[in-house]
């Protein structure tokens, strides 16, 4: 067992806050969870990761591809896609999760190196902001290919941003000259503190998925997209609406002044988009044992 798992194990048995007595569907979940973390940490021991590519498309011009989203997978023993959304919450506090984001971060880059044509943008999590190992993962992929920077995004959650608001504003000061452009996910699914626009100078708003849903019958989200429209306009944001899924959704944001629309209706996240060769994990997205 690695030392990310062995550690987490521990953390789950002792620290998990079930009291003596507790409902057995308490005990299940967190049974649960142990298991979900212990599938996910011999995924990444044994690199039996992916990245999933979802284009995000020009809302003027539907057909362009404007930049994918990097959406990483893990593959269970029996080679089943597990996607993110059903572990990180399990493991993005911990040390697991920032091995997740080492792996995805180097395939990433490794893509980056290998499709000059190809803008990605990459998910992480504010807590690894500072993290030795993803720091110089970053540093060395920028360094070995001059210019890779222009065409990566990094992309980070509006509740993982406000977790190291401050240290990650440093990041972006730091990033910034050498190209890198960052996204913040999910804006109005949380607690987003407006102000912190002024400090974090943001590239690229992707807005909630919540807010297309059948955005041409629901007056609220109307209401609340154009709001956030313009609050992207006065920082100099780009706007992604999130979970397009149908063509009137798609025809509204357009009309509304949506600069690039996301979600199903455009397609489904692919490990092998057209024109890109099979992506695996390289031996830089290796996490350490011991």
């Amino acid at each position: 067992m690695s030392r990310v798992l062995r550690g987490l194990a521990m953390k789950m048995d002792s620290g998990s806050g079930l009291a003596e007595g507790a409902s057995p569907l308490s005990f299940a979940i967190a049974e649960t969870a142990a298991e979900a973390v212990a599938m996910v940490a011999e995924a990444v021991r044994l690199r039996r990761l992916r990245l999933a590519y979802h284009p995000v498309v020009l809302a003027g011009k539907p057909g362009r591809i404007g930049f994918h989203e990097g959406l990483m997978r893990v593959l269970d023993p029996g080679g089943r896609v597990i996607p993110a959304r059903e572990f990180m919450h399990a493991v993005e506090a911990h040390e697991l999760g920032r091995e997740i984001d080492c792996a995805a971060l180097a395939m990433g880059l490794d893509a980056l190196a290998r499709h000059p044509l190809l803008r990605l943008s990459v998910n992480m999590s504010a807590r690894s902001v500072g993290w030795p190992r993803w720091m110089k993962l970053l540093n060395a992929g920028l360094a070995r290919h001059p210019g890779i920077g222009d065409r990566l995004i990094l992309e980070i959650a509006e509740a993982s941003v406000m977790t190291v608001p401050e240290l990650l504003a440093g990041m972006i000061a730091e990033l910034r000259p050498k190209g890198v452009s960052f996204a913040l996910d999910g804006f109005g699914a949380g607690a987003f503190a407006l102000r912190h626009f002024r400090e974090l100078s943001f590239d690229i708003l992707k807005l909630d998925a919540q807010y297309s849903r059948n955005i041409q019958i629901q007056a609220d989200n109307q209401v609340l997209m154009a709001a956030y429209l313009a609050i992207a306009r006065q920082f100099d944001m780009l706007t992604v609406a999130q979970g397009v899924e149908q063509a009137p959704e798609a025809d509204w944001l357009a009309q509304l002044g949506v600069d690039c629309l996301q979600g199903y209706h455009f397609g489904a996240p692919k490990l092998i988009p057209d024109g890109l060769e099979p992506e695996s994990a390289p031996p830089g997205a290796r996490p350490p044992t011991g």
